[in-house]
């Protein structure tokens, strides 16, 4: 399934939470999410733009597969055409892990992420923030013309908005990701 999100950089959380209330948007609440990306040990899945995500959200955990689609770049200079995921809930963070492992798959690394969710008219609209990078905003809608019309509501520059994944955004900063088996908010952790 298509995945349809935007996402736009460096914005400010306060101004920003002004706009969404301004236009209605109800605050879903604040969250901490923590989560370990897999593939094989010979990364196939990272040579196919993918990866497999295990995701604790707090009030549930979910196993997901994504692929980046249209990815002509790694360092966040391109948008990619677009986002495919298939997602499933589990009920262990822990035994999924395991499973994994036993499966064969490896752990690339772990993360950490908070978000404070908004929500209008079926639109999702995150205040993200990561280790190490500022704040950004994702906007997540059942179609495109309702990502489009989010962005007019908040009087946002269609051209700045970017269709790839938060490895681009480190990406931008300097940060390979894949150079890191932690990225927490206790700090960063060079693979060794």
């Amino acid at each position: 399934m298509e995945e349809i999100e935007v996402k736009f950089l460096n914005i400010d959380p306060d101004d920003l939470e002004i706009k969404l209330r301004g236009m209605g948007a109800t605050k879903v609440g604040e969250f901490f999410y923590r989560w370990s990306t897999f593939d094989y040990p010979d990364w196939r899945l990272d040579k196919a733009a993918s990866w497999l995500r295990l995701r604790d959200e707090g009030d549930k955990i979910m196993l997901t597969f994504k692929q980046r689609l249209g990815a002509d770049a790694h360092d966040g200079t391109t948008n990619d055409t677009g986002m495919e995921e298939v997602e499933v809930a589990v009920s262990s963070f822990e035994g999924t892990v395991d499973l994994l492992h036993r499966l064969g798959f490896v752990e690339k690394h772990y993360a950490e992420k908070r978000r404070a969710r908004y929500e209008r008219d079926g639109v999702e609209y995150d205040i993200d923030t990561l280790p190490e990078v500022k704040p950004y905003l994702e906007i997540e809608a059942p179609s495109w013309e309702q990502i489009d019309k989010a962005i007019a509501a908040l009087q946002l520059d269609p051209a700045d908005k970017k269709i790839f994944s938060a490895n681009q955004i480190y990406a931008q900063q300097g940060i390979i990701v894949a150079d890191y088996t932690r990225l927490a908010f206790d700090g960063l952790q060079k693979r060794s």
